[in-house]
Order: C-alpha cells, then sequence, then structure tokens
C-alpha cells in the first residue's frame, strides 16, 4: 500500500512518519487492496476554508476531508488503486483538542481514521450510519494503540 503525506503549511511541524504509521494500520486492518494509493495533505486553516467552501458550499473550515476517486476499481496490470484524498487542518484539530480536553495526537489520529474510513464507504449522512461509522473508529484506533 502506498501512502503519501505532503504538507501545504510552512513550516510544517508534525513528523509525516506518524500519519503514514497510522494510515497503513486503517488500511490493512480494513482489508484494503495490497496495491491501494492514499494521499493524505495537511493544509492551513484558509485553504482548509476555501475547500470547504467551494467542495461542500460551508463556509469556514472544517477539520477533515475527503475526496475519493469515483470509481476505485481494480486497473490493468500493477497501477495502484488510488482510494483518494484525505485533507486534514491541523490548526483547527488543535483548537478541537483544546475543547474536548484531549491531546492534539489523538484528535489527529481520530480525523485521519475518520477520513481514510470515508473513503471506504464509511458515511455519517444517517443517525444509525453515524454510529456505526463511530464505533468502527473507536475499535480502529483502539487496536492501533494496543499494537
Amino acid at each position: 500500500m502506498q501512502v503519501s503525506v505532503t504538507s501545504h503549511r510552512d513550516p510544517e511541524p508534525l513528523k509525516f512518519e506518524a500519519f503514514e504509521r497510522l494510515a497503513h494500520f486503517v488500511l490493512g486492518l480494513e482489508s484494503a487492496p495490497e496495491n491501494s494509493e492514499l494521499s493524505v495533505a495537511l493544509v492551513d486553516t484558509d485553504e482548509m476554508a476555501r475547500l470547504n467552501e467551494q467542495y461542500r458550499g460551508i463556509v469556514g473550515p472544517t477539520d477533515v476531508l475527503s475526496f475519493g476517486c469515483d470509481d476505485p476499481c481494480a486497473v490493468a496490470g500493477d497501477e495502484p488503486i488510488t482510494l483518494g484524498d484525505v485533507i486534514i487542518a491541523p490548526d483547527v484539530a488543535q483548537a478541537q483538542a483544546a475543547d474536548l480536553g484531549t491531546t492534539i495526537e489523538a484528535e489527529l489520529n481520530l480525523l485521519l481514521v475518520h477520513g481514510i474510513l470515508h473513503l471506504l464507504g464509511y458515511d455519517h449522512e444517517s443517525d444509525e450510519d453515524a454510529l456505526v461509522m463511530q464505533a468502527r473508529e473507536a475499535v480502529v484506533l483502539e487496536a492501533y494503540v494496543a499494537e
């Protein structure tokens, strides 16, 4: 599985290895195809607000956005299957962590798992779907911490 993490923030104080390690863990736990490809981007608050308004019609920043490929089906040869992109705003995550009384690491981990699960077909459009997704997030994060 291929995971690429990039930053659009300058300077970037976060270490990419933690994002890559967790992303690989989630993809493995969710039985994503071995030749899956995932992109994770870290953006500042202004960029996240722009993306949120452009793609969701909501003014202001959000914490995480997922952009899945239209049809992540198998491709010819050994080309990777592109699952999509997860966009995270660490500054928004930091504010949420403070509000929730948790750590920035825990909040970033949750957002990354949340974003990847969206790409793998989970959503929270209905209350029932939200409960399923939240339960899966908890299972994944608990398994990751126990590893």
